[in-house]
Parts: C-alpha cells; structure tokens; sequence
C-alpha cells in the first residue's frame, strides 16, 4: 500500500498506480491468451528510466523516449509487477526490451479508441512529456516517417482506422 500523508491526499499519484496496475492486467492477459480481435497497442515510453533495457542502436535512435505497436508479431511477452519483456521486430531485426511500467507515458489501443497519458514530473532537460515521437516503430519495426501523432491521447483521431 502506498504510503499517504496525513496532510494531503496524492490522489494524481494514486490513479497513476491504479492506470498502471490496469496496464499490467491487461498485457498480462495478453501474454497468457494473445491480442484478442483488432486489438493492439501503441505504448510510449520514457527511454531514460532506470530499468529500461533496450539495445544501444535502439537507444541511441530514441534517446529520450520511443513508441511501440504490440499487434502482428511479438514474443516472448512477460509481465511481472515491476514491468514487461517483449521481443519485437524491428526491420527483420528481433530486439528484446524491457520497459518498467514507471516508464510509460502513454497506452493506447486504438481499436476501442482507449488511451492513457501519463504525466511526468519534468525534466532538467526541460522536455514536454505531452510530444510523442514524430516517427514510431511498430512490431515489424518500419518507422512512419513523417507521421506525426497527436499530442493529446484523449484526442485519438490520429490512431483511428479508416472504414
């Protein structure tokens, strides 16, 4: 249990745990059972965070933050109460990442038009933690180039599929 002041109540703190909590159920769910329907993922993450693992030439790439797509081709998901494993392919180029779930800065499944941002206490840097990366890359790790996402995950017209 997290630990309250008496004086105030964290209550941004708390739903952030709860969000990540509901994270951690959901790929757990998908690491037992597969991606059910049309749903998959794009998860940003901070780079930077202590546990984060991923290899050099992935991070010198992204050095601040990356987004992911768990859809067509992943292995080797676990999940555990800290974060999750994930192998994804980048260019026919399978790379393991470990992404702790106090990395993430958004979680989108854009096929239930669901996503989450999480807020981020600033950097040094002075980095806005709303600007999502103008390039992602996906499970089979061909970056979108020049597709710029939306800022705003409560916005997800940018993850919509056309019909």
């Amino acid at each position: 249990m997290t630990d309250i002041v008496p004086d105030t109540i964290p209550y941004g703190r708390l739903m952030h745990e709860a969000l990540r909590g509901l994270i951690q159920r959901v790929l757990a769910d998908v690491a037992e059972n597969g991606l059910p329907g049309e749903h998959h993922f794009f998860i940003t993450f901070d780079t930077r965070h202590p546990g984060v693992s991923l290899a050099s030439w992935l991070l010198d790439r992204y050095p601040e933050e990356m987004t992911i797509v768990i859809q067509h081709w992943y292995e080797g998901l676990s999940v555990d109460d800290d974060g999750f494993d994930i192998t994804l392919n980048f260019g026919d180029r399978p790379e393991p990442l470990r992404i702790p779930f106090g990395a993430l800065l958004t979680f989108v499944d854009p096929s239930v038009e669901f996503g989450l941002r999480f807020e981020t206490r600033g950097s040094a840097e002075g980095d806005d933690p709303d600007d999502l990366p103008p390039d992602d890359d996906g499970p089979e790790g061909e970056p979108d180039e020049g597709e710029a996402h939306d800022a705003e995950v409560v916005s997800l017209d940018s993850f919509r599929k056309s019909h």
